[in-house]
């Protein structure tokens, strides 16, 4: 296993780490305390290439590997873009636009993918529903075939980017009985009758990602717009584990970068009885154990992205591993930060909070923890 970065992927990492620096990372304090969709940056993430840097380059995509998507999100996310707006630009590019990218007909590439991988359109995925969110088989959407067309109807709920997706694959089920082989795939685009986005929820945190419900009543759609095959869809969501245990929390490791250096600059900063209180035994514990969990999601994150660059897809053990140990260990490092920062950690201005607050969903969004133990257990 090779984890040294070329010299062309460690320049464009740079680029973006300026750029977002410059273009994106100062705007979010404004956007989260208003916990609205930077529509604006997120043009301007396609404009850069960010949006479709894994496609190919006759789709407007940027031929960008696996690792290098990874690296990007990373370097987003040490910038100090906030982890709303990369949940949005995750589900866009990762689990909406890839999904039809692998799975569509050529017809199906060429007319969504340059305008997704541009920002010019908005995508989501609606697979959760009110009443199957871990149990993603048991879903009760419903897909008939009818007069040449498909017929959808039931409920999604907490879809990011509900509320402005454009286009939208949705999964439903297409045979009664089956569970996880009656399941397919569909694109779903905005403004189709039947089709509509509920009233946006508001979130502990990532405020600037909007997330809803969406409603699909007697929603008709052409037999074209099946993805793949009927009956593949289950799959096809498995899939979508490779980006979201590799690219899709990359930008949650860069933050946790940027917030270990707030952390190491206040530490230096602040003087409590005559000293720095970085010289504190308990502040210095504090870093390392921040720094440690780093080191160790690193591994975990980039250890996937290169497997499925090598061509051997995911081990859903080692996903389910890196999943689980981002979920659910980083919340002390993150507390750990918070505390370090006093009562100043608590207020707004020091972004600290909002960190705390976007971190804390790591453990419940892409699959609880609770799951990833039942799939480590179930697969040793």
């Amino acid at each position: 296993m090779e984890f040294s970065f070329s010299q062309e992927q460690r320049l464009f990492r740079d680029q973006v780490l300026r750029f977002a620096q410059k273009e994106i990372a100062p705007r979010s304090q404004e956007h989260d305390l208003k916990g609205a969709f930077d529509r604006e940056s997120f043009n301007r993430m396609g404009e850069f290439g960010i949006l479709g840097l894994h496609f190919p380059e006759e789709l407007g995509g940027g031929e960008g590997d696996v690792v290098t998507a990874t690296m990007v999100g990373e370097a987003l996310g040490e910038a100090g873009v906030d982890m709303g707006l990369m949940l949005s630009a995750g589900a866009h590019s990762f689990l909406c636009a890839d999904t039809i990218f692998v799975h569509g007909t050529d017809a199906q590439r060429k007319k969504y993918i340059p305008r997704l991988a541009a920002g010019q359109w908005i995508g989501c995925m609606g697979l959760t529903e009110p009443g199957a969110g871990s149990d993603a088989a048991n879903l009760s959407t419903r897909a008939t075939r009818k007069n040449g067309n498909y017929v959808l109807n039931g409920t999604k709920m907490f879809i990011t980017n509900g509320p402005v997706a454009d286009v939208a694959v949705i999964y439903a089920r297409t045979e009664r009985d089956a569970r996880h082989g009656g399941i397919s795939a569909f694109i779903v685009e905005k403004g189709t009758p039947g089709f509509s986005a509920e009233n946006e929820l508001v979130k502990m945190g990532v405020r600037t990602s909007t997330t809803s419900a969406l409603a699909l009543e007697d929603c008709q759609i052409p037999e074209e717009n099946l993805l793949g095959e009927e009956g593949n869809g289950f799959s096809m969501a498995l899939q979508t584990v490779e980006w979201d245990r590799s690219a899709l929390l990359s930008p949650s490791l860069g933050g946790m970068t940027y917030v270990l250096n707030r952390c190491i600059r206040y530490a230096r900063e602040r003087r409590q009885f005559g000293r720095a209180i970085c010289e504190f035994p308990a502040i210095k514990h504090k870093l390392a154990e921040i720094k440690i969990f780093i080191e160790a999601a690193r591994s975990l994150l980039y250890r996937i992205a290169w497997c499925k660059d090598q061509g051997r897809g995911v081990n859903h053990l080692e996903a389910a591993v890196a999943k689980l140990f981002f979920g659910d260990w980083s919340l002390g490092p993150m507390n750990a930060a918070l505390t370090l920062h006093g009562g100043y950690g608590y207020c707004h201005e020091y972004e600290i909070e909002r960190y705390f607050r976007d971190n804390r969903l790591t453990p419940i969004g892409g699959g609880a923890s609770e799951i990833q133990k039942m799939i480590i257990s179930k697969l040793l």
